[in-house]
């Protein structure tokens, strides 16, 4: 199992991790920011981008597959940047193996079980014919009105991609991840603490991490510190990525 990734510059390693149907490339501007100052690692987690598609999709197998991932290449201990799913993993990852994870960010998600929500989501896209689509402005004009937010279908549609014979494919594996979704809701379960400096970074317009989630990350990751930007929803390093940008800053160095 060998993830996909890209990486930029060099010093100290920060690996990133993207979110529910994204890829490496949704964080590649700020990973190139980053790269003035680290070596950034961009990766694809499983069944997502070009990484490849394989079952099971739950959290400590994600984890497993990124301490492989250090291992080949050598990657003895890392920064850390999770985003939502990639938040899960990361934090999974810390808990199932401390020593490789020297500080810890967590994206606008908590270690909770969520309820769901992308339902509408996953029906318009089993229901894109792709065998009928010529180019992309045909997918975006099939999804316009069952997904109607364009930032959303824009984001969903970079998932698209040529057959070298013509037509077009999805790279993510989105029968498994949908068949695994309630394992990508599913808590952050461990019998140990992390207790490296970990920052859970919230969006103020997202409700992914509520007051009552506060308990459940101190009992998991006991020197955490709960930041908040402000003017942001869900999609924090798209919306407000200087923001973001100074905040991984000065929690890592």
């Amino acid at each position: 199992m060998e993830l996909n990734f890209k990486s930029f510059g060099q010093g100290d390693p920060i690996i990133i991790l993207h979110g529910l149907f994204g890829t490496l490339d949704n964080w590649q501007t700020i990973g190139k920011k980053l790269a003035e100052d680290y070596l950034v690692y961009l990766v694809d987690l499983r069944n997502h981008g070009k990484s490849p598609h394989h079952e099971p999709m739950d959290y400590p197998t994600m984890a497993q597959d990124l301490q492989k991932f250090m291992e080949a290449n050598w990657i003895y201990e890392a920064n850390v940047i999770g985003h939502s799913m990639g938040g899960k993993v990361a934090m999974q990852l810390a808990l199932q193996h401390p020593d490789l994870v020297k500080k810890l960010i967590v994206v606008d998600i908590a270690p909770k079980k969520y309820k769901g929500g992308h339902q509408e989501i996953f029906d318009a896209l089993f229901a894109l014919d792709l065998t009928k689509v010529e180019n992309r402005s045909d997918a975006d004009e099939f999804l316009k009105p069952r997904i109607p937010e364009f930032s959303v279908r824009q984001f969903l549609l970079k998932n698209l991609t040529r057959n070298k014979d013509g037509g077009y494919r999805w790279k993510m594996n989105l029968p498994v991840i949908y068949q695994h979704y309630s394992d990508i809701l599913d808590n952050i379960s461990s019998d140990q603490t992390f207790e490296k400096p970990t920052l859970f970074i919230r969006g103020g317009e997202s409700n992914y991490i509520q007051a009552d989630d506060l308990d459940l990350i101190e009992q998991l990751f006991p020197v955490a510190v709960v930041d908040t930007v402000q003017d942001a929803g869900h999609w924090v390093h798209a919306q407000a990525p200087d923001e973001l940008i100074n905040m991984v800053y000065a929690h890592f160095q």
